[in-house]
C-alpha cells in the first residue's frame, strides 16, 4: 500500500467534515420528524455510494452468516436512533466529543466478549477517557456553554449520547466477527439494504410528511452519509491508520463550527476540556495499539456511517 500522508489526511478530516454535516442535518429535521423516517432515508440515499465502493471489487451478497448481519444491523440501527435523539437534544460538539468514547468502551467489552485482558496502558487511556466524560457532563452547572436562546438541555440525553458509544463498539466487535468469513464490502452491502428494510416496515405507522426543505435535508442527510464513507475508505487506503487516525477526531472542530455559527451553540470550558481528556486517551491507544488498528481497517471495522474516529 502506498503510503500518502497528506492525502489520507486530507480524506479523512473531509469525511468527518460530511458526517457532521449530516449530523448537523438531523439536528434539523428531527425535531419534526421520526427518528426512523430520517434513518430510512440515511441508508436509502447511501446505498448508491455503498455500491460505488463495493463496485471495486467485486459484489457480493451471498453469505453463510445471515444472522449475523441481521443482529449487526439491529445493534446499528439502535446506534442511528440514539444519534438522532442526541443530536436532537444537544449541542453537536458535546454530542460528538460523547461518540468518542467508542474506543473505551472497546476495551471494556473485550474483556466478557473477546476474552481479551487489556494492557496497563489501556486501563491508564480508559480512566483518562472516561473522566472527560465526566468533566463534560458535570460541567454542565457553572462551566457549560449557552446556546442562543438560553434553552435547558436534558441530563438524560447525555447518557443516551455515552451509551451510543458503547453500542457503536458493539457494533464493531460485531464487524470484526463477521468479517473473520465476510469481506468488508459483504458487511457494507447487507448493513445498508437491512437497514433499508428494517425503517422501511414500520414506515406507514409512523409517516410525516416533509415539507420541501426537510426532503432536501433528507436526500443530503443519506448523500453525506454515503460521501463520508467513500472518502474514509479512500484516506485509509491511501495511508496506515496509526499515521492518519488522529485526523478523524477534526470531527469534532466541524461540529463546534456548525453547532456555533449555524444553532448558536457555544463551546463551553467543561466541553473543551472533557474534549481533549477524551481525544487524548483515543489517540494514546491508537498509537500503543498499531498493529491491532490496521487489522481492523483492513477488516473494515471502521466505521464512517456512526460519525465517530472512530
Amino acid at each position: 500500500m502506498k503510503h500518502d500522508l497528506k492525502r489520507g489526511a486530507l480524506l479523512l478530516a473531509s469525511a468527518t467534515f460530511f458526517t457532521a454535516a449530516l449530523n448537523a442535518l438531523q439536528k434539523l429535521t428531527g425535531s419534526t420528524l421520526p427518528a426512523l423516517e430520517i434513518i430510512f432515508f440515511r441508508n436509502l440515499f447511501s446505498l448508491p455510494f455503498v455500491l460505488l465502493i463495493a463496485s471495486r471489487t467485486a459484489i457480493i451478497l451471498k453469505t453463510h452468516h445471515f444472522f449475523g448481519h441481521v443482529l449487526r444491523s439491529v445493534v446499528g440501527l439502535i446506534s442511528m436512533i440514539m444519534i438522532v435523539i442526541t443530536v436532537t437534544r444537544l449541542p453537536l460538539a458535546e454530542q460528538q466529543v460523547l461518540s468518542y468514547t467508542q474506543p473505551l468502551f472497546l476495551v471494556l467489552l473485550s474483556i466478557p466478549l473477546l476474552h481479551e485482558r487489556p494492557s496497563l496502558q489501556r486501563w491508564v487511556a480508559v480512566s483518562i477517557g472516561f473522566s472527560g466524560v465526566i468533566v463534560v457532563a458535570l460541567g454542565k452547572g457553572l462551566l457549560h456553554g449557552h446556546d442562543m436562546t438560553g434553552s435547558a438541555v436534558p441530563i438524560w440525553a447525555y447518557f443516551v449520547a455515552l451509551a451510543q458509544g458503547g453500542v457503536g463498539a458493539l457494533t464493531t466487535m460485531q464487524i470484526r466477527q463477521l468479517s473473520a468469513t465476510e469481506s468488508s464490502t459483504t458487511i457494507s452491502l447487507w448493513q445498508a439494504i437491512l437497514m433499508t428494510v428494517m425503517t422501511a416496515l414500520p414506515l406507514p405507522f409512523i409517516w410525516t410528511t416533509p415539507s420541501l426543505t426537510e426532503a432536501g435535508c433528507l436526500v443530503a442527510v443519506g448523500a453525506f452519509a454515503g460521501i463520508a464513507q467513500v472518502l474514509q475508505t479512500e484516506a485509509f487506503a491511501s495511508a496506515q491508520v496509526s499515521a492518519i487516525g488522529p485526523f478523524a477526531y477534526s470531527g469534532l472542530l466541524w461540529a463546534a463550527l456548525i453547532g456555533w455559527f449555524g444553532f448558536g451553540e457555544i463551546p463551553g470550558i467543561a466541553m473543551c476540556i472533557g474534549g481533549l481528556l477524551i481525544i487524548g486517551s483515543g489517540v494514546w491507544m491508537l498509537r500503543h495499539d498499531r498493529p491491532a488498528k490496521q487489522k481492523a481497517v483492513a477488516e473494515g471495522t471502521m466505521d464512517a456511517a456512526t460519525g465517530t474516529p472512530p
